[in-house]
């Protein structure tokens, strides 16, 4: 059960200014990844870049209890974390709610991160450690994007490639003024709120 500090008027204050800037348009999802130190890892980059919303998917090695208040810093509290089993009912509950899905995957159509439209509705697919996007998740995705590099090892750890996605989205979201006003509806305002201990 999720326990919160006493809910002061500056607590209040940061709170609400935390929430002002949240991104419903944006959300990360980790395809069986099995590290809880590299989903704490994420959970941290999703809650400093406004991320709300985080999908885990594990098709492969069942749900995940793992990650703690602390192992990942309190960041788990602070965002609402969507687990599925089963594919389809994962891309049906993020059709409803973007409007593009795409994964990180090496391939001959994939584009450079820079190249991406982030100021969009968009969920971006983080696939497992060592084999990365399943191919069923590649072939249900609008399309794939790979982060540029030119080194010797043409990879990054999975927490590390998705802080520097997500940088680039908040880079794009800021200058097209995203987090110049609240992009919450009311609704979940209200259920974020309840949620995280503010005094009715």
């Amino acid at each position: 059960m999720r326990t919160f500090a006493a809910m002061t008027p500056e607590r209040t204050e940061r709170l609400s200014n935390v929430l002002a800037k949240r991104q419903p348009g944006l959300t990360v999802v980790l395809e069986n990844v099995s590290d809880p130190h590299n989903i704490s890892a994420v959970m941290r980059t999703c809650d400093a870049v406004g991320v709300q919303d985080i999908y885990i998917l594990n098709t492969k090695i069942g749900l995940h209890e793992l990650w703690s208040e602390k192992a990942s810093s309190s960041a788990a509290k602070w965002l609402t974390v969507h687990q599925f089993t089963n594919a389809a009912e994962c891309f049906a509950e993020l059709r409803k709610n973007f409007s593009k899905i795409f994964t990180t995957h090496l391939s001959s159509d994939a584009v450079d991160l820079f190249e991406l439209e982030l100021t969009e509705s968009v969920a971006l697919i983080f696939g497992n450690e060592h084999s990365g996007v399943s191919e069923d998740i590649i072939s249900m995705a609008d399309g794939n994007f790979i982060i540029p590099q030119v080194g010797i090892i043409k990879s990054l750890n999975i927490s590390v490639a998705c802080a520097v996605t997500l940088y680039e989205a908040y880079r794009q979201k800021k200058i097209a003024g995203h987090y110049d006003n609240i992009k919450l509806t009311q609704p979940a305002l209200d259920s974020l709120k309840h949620n995280w201990g503010f005094n009715d």
